[in-house]
């Protein structure tokens, strides 16, 4: 009976482990056996394709940057589910906010990185954080009105000091002074801009001028001079400076004119340099610097809701007689959290960090898709280099395998600490 059973049992068994062979043991026999051969697989090579992960400068980014995933994604979504699952247990809402920051977990990897390549898109007008960025900025530093406007190669202006332009000559009281520019397109002009007024009339001694685009559509117009169709270059700021001190401003209304009080007369007009610069176009997302950490925010994204959702299961398993012991013995919210919350449940927690340290190990979509190819190399982890090793226009298998048995070393130690942590946790 002994036997038969046996038999039965192996019988019933033999499937499981001839798939389990072929899927898993072959193809991590194969990789290490791959490992110590050459690129062409015909030659022994040896250890030279371990030293070559710790020699080349592209394998090491990714080492980096893998150590770095390992340290904060994980550590920062389990942060994230925390605060979500303690916060949402006080509020009517929290079902509904729970599902909220759950679903992103029904995105595949693949549509969360293009999302985020959005997301991160230089261009405001795309990219929501850019389009953040630049609004923020804006209500604390005024935009410039003009920026690429710039005189004519034949014009009363010459380049002054940190791209401001100044008069060539002293502006004089009863004189209209005259100021083209070109270089902005008609489309990007002030929209309440009225035709230019080509000899303004001056109150009492002061000077004015006309500040206006000297670009006529569809051609015909003379330059330095205002003609009927020309618009004035309303905001316009107008400076006159006296022995390298500003003593009178002025701002061109919507037909271009400005003027300046009497004490100007004598002076040499300056439009600043604020007039030109580029506009702040938000932060450069996907440069080298900031590619990783904005990659890692994407995985947040989409990984703080399945951390919430494991951490709240295990809030609503505390018991709640402690917590309420706690508060009546004169504890404050914090000192619950800190001193019962999170030790009662730090096995949860372990959970969580765990599984998400292997996960991250094994990141590639996210980073193939988000990182643009300028700044892939910057984003490089094991596993997309893994791939481009394999894969790529140079594959070399003996890398790439020497890669995979590099990963599989790296999560070996996790998955042991979580089957200690899962025996520990049977024998109570």
């Amino acid at each position: 009976m002994t036997g038969t059973r046996r038999l039965i049992a192996a019988a019933f068994l033999l499937p499981a482990l001839v798939l389990l062979g072929a899927l898993v043991l072959y193809p991590i026999g194969y990789s290490v056996y791959r490992s110590f051969f050459d690129q062409a697989g015909t030659g022994f090579a040896g250890i030279d394709n371990y030293k070559a992960l710790f020699t080349d400068d592209t394998i090491l980014t990714a080492v980096k940057n893998n150590a770095i995933w390992v340290v904060f994604a994980p550590t920062v979504a389990t942060a994230l589910g925390l605060i979500f699952a303690v916060l949402t247990e006080r509020i009517r809402w929290g079902t509904a906010f729970k599902l909220i920051v759950f679903m992103p977990m029904a995105i595949s990897m693949l549509a969360a990185g293009i999302i985020f390549r959005l997301v991160y898109d230089q261009a405001p007008e795309r990219g929501v954080a850019n389009a953040v960025a630049v609004s923020v900025h804006d209500m604390f530093s005024e935009s410039a009105g003009f920026p690429k406007a710039r005189p004519l190669p034949v014009h009363p202006l010459e380049k002054g000091e940190g791209g401001s332009y100044v008069s060539k000559e002293p502006v004089r009281a009863g004189v209209p002074v005259q100021v083209p520019l070109v270089g902005v397109a008609p489309a990007k002009m002030p929209g309440d801009a009225r035709p230019a007024k080509a000899d303004p009339v001056a109150d009492g001694d002061g000077i004015t001028g006309t500040a206006w685009l000297d670009f006529t559509r569809g051609g015909g117009g003379k330059p330095n001079v205002v003609d009927p169709e020309e618009l004035g270059l309303k905001g316009l700021k107008v400076e006159a400076v006296k022995d390298g001190r500003v003593v009178a401003t002025a701002t061109a209304g919507a037909d271009g004119v400005f003027t300046l009080p009497a004490s100007a007369d004598g002076a040499q007009l300056r439009l600043p340099a604020e007039n030109f610069r580029e506009p702040y176009n938000g932060v450069d997302w996907l440069g080298p610097t900031l590619v990783t950490p904005g990659i890692i925010g994407s995985y947040v994204w989409m990984w703080a809701g399945f951390a919430m959702v494991l951490i709240a299961a295990g809030l609503a398993g505390l018991p709640r007689e402690l917590l309420e012991a706690a508060r009546v013995d004169g504890a404050n919210e914090w000192q619950v959290f800190r001193r019962i919350t999170v030790p009662m449940l730090a096995p949860v927690l372990a959970v969580v960090l765990v599984t998400l340290m292997i996960n991250v190990l094994k990141v590639f979509d996210l980073v193939f898709i988000i990182a643009p190819g300028s700044t892939q190399d910057d984003a490089n982890v094991l596993a997309l280099q893994l791939y481009r090793s394999s894969f790529g226009t140079d594959a070399d298998l003996g890398i790439g395998s020497a890669i995979a048995v590099l990963l599989l070393l790296l999560v070996v130690p996790v998955m042991l600490f979580n089957i200690r942590r899962i025996r520990k946790e049977a024998r109570r």
